[in-house]
């Protein structure tokens, strides 16, 4: 049964009157579901019309959702997708839901953990590193090391994806992994604080040195490195969603190190694809685009994005095909042909990660025991 209050229109247990109070006076199709209060394990749709709230049993039943008992869903969120393409006998269509309330209170438990750092100890550069969905990332130095602060932007989605992002990366520890350093939050901007990563994504990495400056170990190298952070997230049992060569940071030393955990989350989720939040197309899985599902195995699909890639010099994916048209390739069986050069048994690892079943994909432990095997066998030069 789905129940995820990381579902934008997801407002849990509140009652009829309060989801009137968040709705009146709202424009028509402004909707949120709530549990039922009167129907326990069932949910309900409120939905506003013509300055009234309307209120839809959601019954559970079967391992489906349905207001009808006609029309029945996988999950919430393709219920709710439904009536936003056509209202089907509701009284209006959905169009958007009601913003959530910012909960800068949650900040308070990174401060009891001793994870707060003060802004005022914190020099910044004026350089910034990167820009975001949630914030940009800005060159700081903090006790005499540079640093990495992601400022966030004034945003309740922001706020929302900053609390998850930072509450995941105090609980996780690896080499692989771009490390917390702390947050700030005695300004109206919140920060968050990681250690910097001097030769910045590996997307541009790639890039900007290509074949000439980046060798068949180094590429080795890269995918064993990320398939290692990823190998421990999966066994900590944290989704990532956003696996590429953007979210991999490269240290001074020419560690990869997987970054980015703004849509992690523990365990198998079920996400809105249509909440607000962009999805990349060309990185994500054909089950999270078609039913919002995401697990180790649709970042295992990612995964075999990145490698193509690596072995690309950071080309991007589907490169001859327009983005409108890759969902349609990939869903009647289209899959990218090896990069050139690119070795056989990292092609064969590419395909087994793009297998149309979650299930018959690898774990990303089985993957790694394979990589180091290859870059064990890679030669210094070539």
């Amino acid at each position: 049964m789905e129940y995820n209050n990381r579902l934008p229109f997801m407002f849990g247990k509140i009652t009829r009157e309060e989801a009137e109070d968040y709705l009146k006076n709202g424009q028509d199709g402004l909707y949120l579901v709530r549990s039922s209060t009167n129907f326990p394990g069932d949910y309900t749709l409120c939905v506003c019309c013509n300055n009234k709230v309307e209120h839809y049993r959601i019954i559970f039943m079967n391992n489906k959702y349905t207001i009808d008992e006609e029309g029945f869903f996988d999950s919430l969120s393709q219920l709710v997708e439904h009536y936003k393409q056509d209202a089907d006998g509701l009284c209006t269509a959905l169009r958007q839901t009601v913003p959530k309330k910012c909960d800068k209170d949650g900040l308070k438990a990174f401060e009891a953990a001793g994870w707060v750092i003060r802004t005022k100890d914190l020099e910044f550069k004026d350089e910034i590193l990167g820009k975001g969905e949630t914030g940009d990332v800005e060159l700081a130095v903090f006790r005499n090391q540079k640093v990495a602060v992601k400022k966030m932007k004034d945003s309740c989605a922001a706020i929302s994806s900053f609390l998850t992002e930072a509450s995941l990366m105090t609980s996780l520890r690896h080499k692989n992994l771009v490390q917390l350093l702390g947050i700030t939050i005695d300004k109206p901007t919140i920060c968050l604080v990681t250690e910097f990563m001097a030769n910045g994504s590996l997307v541009e990495y790639l890039q900007t040195r290509g074949s000439n400056k980046v060798s068949k170990l180094d590429q080795i190298k890269f995918a064993t490195d990320t398939c290692a952070g990823m190998a421990y997230l999966e066994s900590k049992e944290v989704v990532h969603r956003d696996l590429a060569a953007r979210n991999v940071l490269i240290s001074d030393d020419f560690t990869a190190k997987v970054c980015d955990f703004g849509l992690a989350s523990r365990k198998d989720i079920t996400l809105d694809c249509t909440g607000g939040r962009k999805v990349p197309i060309k990185w994500t899985a054909p089950e999270s685009l078609r039913l919002g599902e995401f697990s180790s195995k649709s970042d295992m699909w990612s995964f075999g994005i990145l490698l193509f890639e690596i072995y690309s010099f950071g080309r991007t994916p589907y490169p001859r095909i327009p983005l409108a048209d890759v969902v349609k390739y990939v869903e009647e069986g289209y899959r990218m042909e090896a990069p050139n050069g690119c070795p056989p048994e990292i092609y064969a690892i590419m395909r087994r990660a793009w297998h149309a079943e979650p299930k018959e994909r690898p774990t990303f432990h089985e993957v790694l025991i394979q990589l180091e095997q290859i870059k064990d066998a890679t030669p210094e030069t070539e």
